[in-house]
């Protein structure tokens, strides 16, 4: 049988048997998001030298049984922590659940298996070596997403291992709430102290899922670019503008500041296509509201 190698961005089917082609890492985390993985690899950015090695993969790359073999063998019991975060249980990926768990522990390799949604799973946890309660505050991070929870992730994944890292506990994402790049959980006034006086107010709204999933480049040079054009920008997440509770965000926002402008980059609809039209948290901002489009590609 022959191998495929991989290259950065490509997603096997696991028709074929491929080589990630990894060197061994401390940490490896394995989950179908690549979102998630992203994440953490921003996460680890600025680390001391001394901080644990990390390796991400996708495992969707590896469906193929000797793809697993592989990755279990030159990476997987050579590890010291393993992470797999996976969705739809045991029995979307049983072989690779399989060989993990029996190499972890054979090799003394610490393993947290855990769900890739928000829902207990029982028969996953039965596969950790790591403590209860340690598999418990990883899974949240991860649920939770985000910068802090990510950054918080790794510092504690590292404390497992021995290392003496500060790491606070996971903070739950509001389902809408304000954004100001290096700020936790901000205020309106927080974000009005970053802004020039009278200057036009020009509010960013865009999906929770940016944050949660730690992709914020576009943002945050959307919210510079909008300060040095002479606006203070007014970032807004919400999880959709058809959500009771997203829309009342933003309406009370606005309530609260009057917008010169609205840059809308969630998606296009705010009321159901061919259903009667509802009014939509726009409606009292009386100003131009222009479509942002985030484009997306490997």
């Amino acid at each position: 049988m022959h191998l495929l190698a991989v290259t950065p961005g490509q997603i096997s089917n696991g028709s074929e048997a491929v080589d990630l082609g990894q060197t061994p890492g401390d940490i490896v985390v394995l989950s179908a998001a690549d979102s998630e993985l992203a994440g953490l690899a921003e996460a680890l950015g600025g680390r001391e030298e001394e901080f644990p090695s990390l390796r991400l993969a996708n495992l969707m790359q590896l469906g193929h049984n000797l793809s697993v073999d592989i990755y279990v063998d030159e990476v997987v019991s050579r590890a010291k922590l393993v992470i797999v975060r996976l969705l739809g249980g045991t029995g979307y990926w049983p072989y690779g659940i399989e060989q993990i768990s029996e190499a972890c522990r054979r090799e003394g390799v610490q393993l947290a298996v855990l769900p890739g949604d928000d829902q207990p799973d029982a028969e996953l946890a039965g596969h950790c070596t790591v403590a209860p309660e340690a598999a418990h505050r990883l899974w949240q991070y991860l649920v939770h997403g985000g910068r802090e929870n990510y950054r918080n992730a790794l510092d504690y994944a590292a404390s497992l291992l021995g290392h003496e890292t500060a790491w606070l506990e996971p903070v739950p994402l509001l389902r809408a709430g304000l954004y100001w790049p290096g700020l936790r959980q901000p205020t309106l006034e927080d974000v009005q102290s970053k802004w020039t006086e009278e200057a036009p107010v020009a509010p960013l709204v865009f999906y929770r899922a940016l944050l949660q999933a730690g992709n914020l480049a576009p943002v945050d040079d959307l919210i510079a670019a909008l300060a040095e054009q002479g606006l203070n920008p007014l970032p807004l997440f919400v999880a959709s503008l058809k959500e009771p509770l997203s829309a009342e965000t933003v309406a009370e926002v606005f309530a609260a500041v009057k917008p010169a402008v609205v840059l809308n980059a969630t998606g296009f609809a705010v009321s159901t296509p061919g259903a009667e039209r509802r009014r939509t948290p726009f409606d009292e901002a009386a100003c131009p509201v222009l479509q942002v489009v985030f484009s997306g590609g490997d």
